[in-house]
């Protein structure tokens, strides 16, 4: 259902190339970009940090709910479940850039392991008075951990890749990921509440981290693309073997198990 009061926020950079270039470094690429360079796809991701005091934080290390943009839906255990972006006009580095965000839709539902909460943030990012990018950023919060509830179901992922690259990633792309994100969601980073508080088996990847893979190698095997959707489907722990894989316009990573992380579509 849609939002009753919509709210509207925004922030002001300057996309300062030293970042980027950070980011392509922890991501083990070897291009650079300079002032007015075209940024990579889904880049903005390292900009327009929400720097909040400790007081202000949750107990997972995320901004508490009920301030800024995300409401307070009664539920402690957040996952970035997906998105949806459209890219209008390359974004500049070392250029000051603009982000609007708001509060587009919440929904709560039942599910099989519990109590669901869906809230959807839209996000446009402007450049000299130019829309390039929007952002639907889907969040899905969740009970917390009870092991007696049935567990979801386990998908497997398509085996038909036309190309496929290897992946472990290791906490070292986790810390340096989250830094340059400034995200302080603790199961990226603290493996004692990823498995005591949440349930993990280890540290988790981040969804958007595994997003932006996908995107780079879509744009290194079919060049440029306006829109890009990705949807988590299961979590990714450190230093668990999977694979990027593509089949035309369609994108995923599979785990060590075969089954399916995350999809997407360019």
């Amino acid at each position: 259902m849609k939002s009753d009061k919509p709210k509207q926020q925004g922030q002001i950079e300057v996309l300062d190339p030293a970042r980027a270039n950070a980011l392509l470094a922890t991501l083990n690429r070897t291009e650079r970009v300079g002032v007015g360079a075209s940024l990579p796809p889904f880049f903005h991701q390292i900009y327009f940090w929400d720097a909040l005091p400790p007081e202000q934080l949750g107990r997972d290390g995320h901004p508490q709910v009920g301030q800024g943009d995300v409401p307070d839906m009664g539920l402690p255990r957040r996952m970035w479940a997906g998105g949806r972006l459209e890219f209008k006009a390359s974004l500049k580095a070392g250029h000051k850039a603009r982000k609007e965000t708001t509060l587009e839709s919440t929904q709560r539902k039942q599910g099989r392991s519990g109590a669901l909460a869906f809230v959807t943030l839209r996000h446009e990012i402007w450049q000299n008075d130019t829309l390039c990018v929007v952002e639907w950023q889907d969040l899905v919060y969740r009970e917390d951990l009870d092991p007696a509830r049935e567990q979801p179901v386990v998908v497997q992922a398509r085996t038909d890749a036309e190309t496929q690259d290897d992946l472990v990633p290791d906490s070292t792309l986790l810390f340096r990921y989250s830094a340059l994100t400034f995200n302080g969601h603790r199961i990226h980073y603290d493996a004692e509440y990823a498995r005591d508080t949440e349930g993990y088996p280890g540290l988790v990847v981040h969804g958007p981290l595994l997003a932006q893979l996908l995107m780079l190698k879509a744009q290194d095997e079919l060049g440029a693309f306006a829109t890009f959707t990705f949807r988590g489907v299961s979590p990714l722990t450190h230093n668990e073997h999977a694979l990027l894989c593509r089949n035309g316009p369609d994108l995923w990573a599979s785990g060590s198990d075969g089954r399916l992380i995350m999809s997407a579509q360019v």
